[in-house]
């Protein structure tokens, strides 16, 4: 039976991927201080299979026993987060990911990374594979978040090539679904509770950009199809089809009925105007793709949401 660490196992990617490595005969010891996560998240994971610690990740990292699989989920990840705690961010994606490191290395486990999309910063290269270095602004406000997972990347690939640690890094793209927070700042859950509140519901510039979402369970699919896999660069996991913002607010509002309107608002600084996966790799290495479509992840997070006691 294998014995896995989750980092930021009570957040919304770290408390599915948890239900699923259960699923699959995994032990597993999720690790989180509950700066953003919530035990609300695994509240329902049985104990037998199951061990919480409750700790920050920034802070030295060891646990007794065996562990076979390291997967670093530790970090603020929505815009409001990463944005309210900058430092922590930029913490959790250096001194949280070389601890988690040392972790993998002392207990000879493997190593899986969670990165993002946000290291392709607002791209000049469309779609965006997983060669393509990005173009980020170093110094601006979503820089504490890109540039930590650039970080995190780098020193992932460092203890790879210098101690030989056997390493992965899923580039993960917008994904969405049961268990996000309704006032997170990223589109879907905010779309959802200004939807199901009859709200304006309230679109950055025109609408015009575009981002590709892929429901939770896609990812995680893919998450465990990389953790045995022979791959140890960046692999992008994420949904091809692509869609505006603005058609993402009004198929949101039809699928709520809402009276909601959409109302528009100035453009944040340094936003992707794009954002698409080339998802050739992983098709190649993993056999893997999204499962979900649009409208079916859509309903299953509006009925989560809709059943949540508040939406504030």
């Amino acid at each position: 039976m294998p014995r896995t660490v989750v980092t930021g196992a009570a957040g919304f990617i770290g408390s599915h991927l948890v239900d699923a490595l259960i699923t699959l005969g995994h032990t597993v010891v999720g690790i989180d201080n509950l700066l953003t996560g919530s035990l609300s998240n695994i509240s329902h994971v049985p104990r037998k299979q199951f061990e919480f610690v409750q700790h920050d990740v920034t802070r030295h990292l060891d646990l007794p026993g065996p562990v076979n699989y390291v997967l670093h989920w530790a970090s603020p990840a929505s815009p409001m987060d990463y944005l309210k705690m900058p430092i922590q961010t930029l913490e959790a994606g250096s001194l949280g990911t070389r601890n988690s490191l040392n972790l993998a290395k002392t207990k000879g486990a493997k190593f899986i990374l969670a990165s993002t999309s946000e290291v392709y910063g607002d791209p000049l290269e469309h779609p965006q594979t997983e060669s393509y270095w990005g173009n980020v602004n170093p110094i601006g406000l979503r820089s504490v978040y890109d540039e930590a997972k650039r970080f995190s990347e780098s020193m992932t690939c460092a203890y790879h090539r210098v101690h030989g640690l056997d390493t992965k890094i899923v580039r993960i793209f917008n994904t969405y679904g049961p268990r996000m927070k309704p006032g997170d700042g990223r589109v879907i859950p905010t779309f959802i509770a200004q939807a199901l509140q009859h709200k304006d519901v309230t679109v950055f510039g025109n609408g015009a950009q575009t981002r590709s979402f892929m429901y939770v369970s896609d990812l995680v699919d893919g998450i465990i199809r990389l953790m045995d896999a022979e791959i140890h660069d960046p692999v992008n996991l994420g949904n091809p089809h692509e869609i505006t913002i603005r058609e993402i607010a009004l198929t949101i509002i039809s699928l709520t009925k809402s009276r909601s309107h959409i109302v528009n608002k100035e453009f944040p600084a340094d936003d992707p105007k794009q954002r698409q996966p080339e998802i050739v790799r992983a098709r190649k290495k993993l056999a893997w793709e999204p499962k979900v479509d649009l409208e079916t992840g859509l309903k299953r997070t509006i009925d989560y949401f809709g059943a949540l006691p508040n939406l504030i």
